[in-house]
């Protein structure tokens, strides 16, 4: 079930961290990834507007500020429908290829499906739009723990 309960709305982080410690920009950088956003440019980042991405992009907004930067929160919409597609494929892509990686490692003899259990709750956490594939993989998933118990 898709977690974007409209899926034209979009949450934009926009921010500046300082350039020393370096590591803060690191730091920031490895949050918004975990988090699934795409980056419209360097410091402008975006997540389908839902209860959940806000909580996260208001928390993240927080942690800058902590290390000595500045972050800005806007909702948005994309007036172009053709743009609108287009981001919401970069979204898919970045699940899918994630996806394919733990069906890959299903297929494989010795496999850690706890790990692997824990790698797919870890994308679900960004497919904000219900791929396909990943109800696929959480079958596949499901099927190999009852064969294995």
């Amino acid at each position: 079930m898709p977690l974007t309960s409209n899926p034209e709305r979009w949450i934009v982080l926009t921010y500046r961290v300082p350039r020393t410690p370096t590591a803060n920009r690191v730091y920031v950088w490895r949050k918004l990834k975990q988090l699934g956003a795409i980056a419209l440019q360097d410091a402008a980042w975006v997540l389908p507007a839902t209860v959940k991405t806000q909580e996260h992009f208001q928390w993240l907004a927080a942690e800058i500020a902590e290390l000595g930067g500045e972050a800005r929160l806007w909702h948005s919409t994309l007036q172009l429908e053709i743009s609108e597609e287009a981001l919401r494929k970069q979204f898919e892509a970045q699940v899918e290829t994630e996806y394919k990686e733990i069906f890959t490692k299903l297929k494989r003899k010795g496999r850690d499906l706890p790990a692997l259990a824990r790698q797919y709750q870890r994308v679900v956490e960004k497919d904000f739009f219900a791929s396909n594939l990943g109800n696929t993989v959480r079958q596949k998933l499901l099927a190999a723990e009852e064969k294995a118990s």
